[in-house]
């Protein structure tokens, strides 16, 4: 059990990592100081499920 949860977590900031990164450069840019990795990463979390589920749809097919 713990090692499905170090696992998921691995894949969960491999997975997130485009994301987060992305927005430590658009952020870096916007503010002052630049943000951390760890800093960003709630808010990369957001962004990837966001795309995720958008890209992705429900899979749901009406006939």
């Amino acid at each position: 059990m713990i090692k499905a949860i170090i696992a998921a977590f691995i894949v969960l900031l491999l997975a997130t990592f485009p994301a987060t990164w992305l927005l430590m450069l658009f952020l870096g840019n916007v503010m002052a100081t630049g943000p951390s990795y760890w800093g960003t990463l709630p808010l990369g979390i957001l962004v990837s499920s966001l795309l995720g589920s958008a890209v992705g749809g429900s899979g749901y097919r009406q006939v």
